[in-house]
């Protein structure tokens, strides 16, 4: 058997240990290649794809990293919501995925002994208008089949007296929240143990079509060593989920009449540290508005019962600065927004967090879906493009991996 080393790439171990690797070659179609598949971004969708596609008998999966660990960008940035798939249109991948996902992800949680909660959300109405959206909302939540029920003010006085809503409630009880970090360890030792490869400090340059015509050449570089010389290794499929960068990359291997255009959105997250009065139990959203990049500054709990609020919206380019410095006029429109649903908010309870940014298909004001697709209309077979995938990303992480593979194995 013929074995390759390839010393500018490393691989990580559990016990974090970096080294060397050598693989069996894999073929396709009378071409050596050094693996089946190749997963570049070891984010909680690349994650969960490597890991399913390491189940497949047979295959050889390498899961390439930039930096030295995996999650560190958007998928440990974010709300840690389980999102029960209510906001988007009934034909898109965003509502397919994330009401299969969320189904998928429950039971792995329960199965594995991932931490979770079933906290429910409460989407409240202040306003007449805000009041109509909800009803829309439910009604499209009963053609999608995900729970939702209209809470009255008798029950919302008893279970979280600090909310005001003027107008109404509508409940989703099967939002939760997730250890996202426990999640991805767990994704990262089920694909090890399914013989995976990881790769940390690797940056993904570029991709191109390998010169024999089948498969795909991988051109690397060890971003611990600013004067390491590049590598290339070679896969004969390819999945694309490097998240904030990974329409740039798939512009390296798409013919010009194919690229797509980054946009790039920051949310800053807020902690609060005083006490309420009454506890509160339940995620708080406000009537979203997702044509302006999200759903609104919404409470969040974390897993020790913690209070974060966020995000906010701003529009950047790149996608590199994640400074959370404290700007007084930040801090005081969060206090503006909350207060209306929690009065007893108080404004020095308020402090900066942490900042998180999400890959976007489109710009302010469109509303995109997930793209995920094989591109064989460019002659690509086997490459596959996982773009614009924000939120509900980590919820659908499952059924992401599952659409993967059915794109590239299920035939």
């Amino acid at each position: 058997m013929s074995f390759f080393t390839r010393p500018a790439l490393f691989l990580c171990s559990r016990s974090t240990i970096q080294l060397q690797f050598s693989r069996g070659l894999a073929s396709t179609v009378g071409v050596a290649h050094d693996f089946t598949h190749c997963v570049i971004g070891a984010g909680v969708v690349g994650l969960a794809v490597a890991r399913r596609l390491a189940q497949i008998e047979g295959a050889s999966t390498v899961l390439l990293e930039k930096h030295n660990a995996f999650g560190t960008e958007t998928s440990s940035r974010n709300s840690e919501i389980i999102h029960a798939g209510l906001y988007y249109p009934k034909d898109s991948l965003k509502t397919e995925l994330c009401i299969k996902g969320k189904d998928m992800l429950y039971e792995l949680c329960q199965k594995e002994n991932i931490p979770f909660r079933r906290t429910g959300k409460w989407i409240v109405a202040q306003t007449a208008q805000q009041w109509e959206d909800l009803r829309r909302m439910h009604e499209h939540a009963e053609s999608l089949g995900v729970s939702t029920r209209f809470v009255d003010k008798d029950e919302a006085a008893h279970r979280e007296p600090e909310v005001r809503a003027e107008f109404g409630i509508l409940e989703s009880p099967t939002t939760g929240i997730i250890d996202s970090h426990a999640y991805m360890t767990y994704l990262l030792g089920a694909f090890e143990n399914a013989g995976g490869d990881y790769a940390v400090n690797t940056s993904v340059e570029k991709i191109s079509q390998h010169p024999s015509g089948k498969g795909f050449t991988i051109h690397t570089k060890d971003t611990s060593s600013p004067d390491s010389e590049a590598t290339e290794i070679t896969a004969t499929k390819v999945i694309n989920a490097a998240g904030l960068y990974a329409i740039p990359l798939s512009n390296t291997i798409l013919p010009p009449e194919r690229h797509l255009k980054p946009y790039y959105c920051k949310g800053n997250y807020f902690t609060y540290s005083l006490p309420f009065a009454h506890p509160i139990q339940t995620l708080l959203y406000p009537s979203p508005s997702i044509d302006k990049g999200g759903l609104g500054t919404h409470l969040t709990l974390d897993m020790g019962g913690g209070i974060k609020f966020g995000p906010d919206i701003e529009w950047v380019e790149p996608p590199l600065n994640y400074d959370v410095t404290a700007n007084e006029r930040q801090l005081d429109e969060v206090y503006r927004v909350v207060k209306e649903y929690l009065p007893d908010i108080k404004r020095e309870g308020l402090q900066m967090g942490y900042s998180g940014i999400r890959p976007k298909a489109a710009p302010v004001g469109n509303v995109a879906d997930f793209i995920i697709r094989e591109e064989t209309d460019c002659g690509l077979d086997g490459f596959v493009n996982l773009l614009g995938i924000e939120s509900p990303g980590l919820t659908s992480s499952l059924a992401i991996a599952e659409k993967v593979y059915g794109l590239l194995e299920g035939k």
